[in-house]
């Protein structure tokens, strides 16, 4: 998971955009009504948040006297395509670095997301802290699931960091060609619901399998160059190769498959003594 500043824009100013952009004037009404009730629920969620206790926060089908479906086609029919409010809309897609969803640090951004779902949140559904970015796998991924405790949410790139020590890691398997197989690993003085957030985020939207497919194509891409490296040298010129390779993709993000995968290549003798071919 990647770490992200938090989008720079208010639930009720992203509201009154979507009034102003709105000709039903009988909707229109009704949704001033609401402003404040948002701006609350936008609060709530922020305090939540700092605590990852998102998951205590009680479902709203309906907001005053807006329903549940009236809010979600406000937010697909107006927020994400209304020109007072789109600039929100690309501004928060747009916080990934090189628009790389956060929430598996591999795929391309392709929408945003609804952390706590627009169907079980009325309030939360134009909210900015409550969209996230994230690529059209991991959207779907997610569904419309409400976390029951502290230890079901996923990880929120908004209030989250788990950057601050390694916990991916990924082990060689002596197959033909060779391939890796990834897990997570949590340190073990972390707190347990750290840890089972990781392990569940990890779960949740198939990081293993997504990481081994395109460790796949690397390995295909080193082979060649490994290959000449073991013309004129020993197993250790290999191992020194990948470890520069591993130490430079942990100083971009220390649990990157990338960083993963290198350390676990560099650590294998079998793979370090030919195994790449």
């Amino acid at each position: 998971m990647r770490r992200l500043n938090r989008p720079p824009f208010a639930a009720r100013d992203a509201l009154n955009l979507c009034i102003a952009s709105i000709r039903d004037e009988q909707l229109t009404s009704r949704l001033a009504l609401i402003c404040e009730q948002v701006a609350a629920a936008e609060a709530a969620y922020i305090q939540h948040g700092d605590q990852q206790e998102l998951f205590q926060i009680p479902q709203t089908l309906g907001i005053g006297d807006v329903s549940a479906d009236e809010m979600k086609r406000v937010y697909k029919d107006t927020f994400a395509k209304s020109a007072r409010t789109r600039n929100i809309y690309d501004k928060i897609k747009k916080l990934p670095a090189n628009d790389t969803c956060p929430i598996c640090g591999q795929r391309t951004v392709g929408s945003l997301d609804h952390y706590l779902a627009q169907s079980l949140h009325s309030a939360l559904v134009v909210a900015p802290i409550n969209l996230v970015p994230a690529c059209n796998d991991c959207n779907k991924a997610k569904l419309d699931a409400q976390p029951g405790t502290a230890a079901e949410q996923t990880l929120h790139p908004y209030f989250d960091n788990v950057d601050d020590e390694r916990w991916l890691y990924a082990a060689v398997e002596l197959t033909n060609p060779a391939s890796l197989r990834f897990y997570a690993d949590p340190p073990a003085d972390w707190h347990p619901v750290k840890r089972e957030r990781v392990l569940n985020h990890f779960r949740k939207f198939g990081l293993g399998a997504l990481y081994a497919s395109h460790s796949g194509v690397e390995l295909t891409n080193i082979r060649y160059g490994l290959q000449r490296i073991a013309e004129r040298g020993t197993k250790e010129d290999i191992r020194a190769e990948l470890l520069k390779r591993a130490e430079s993709a942990k100083a971009a993000h220390i649990n990157s498959w990338q960083t993963a995968m290198y350390h676990a290549l560099a650590e294998s003798d079998w793979f370090c003594t030919g195994g790449f071919n």
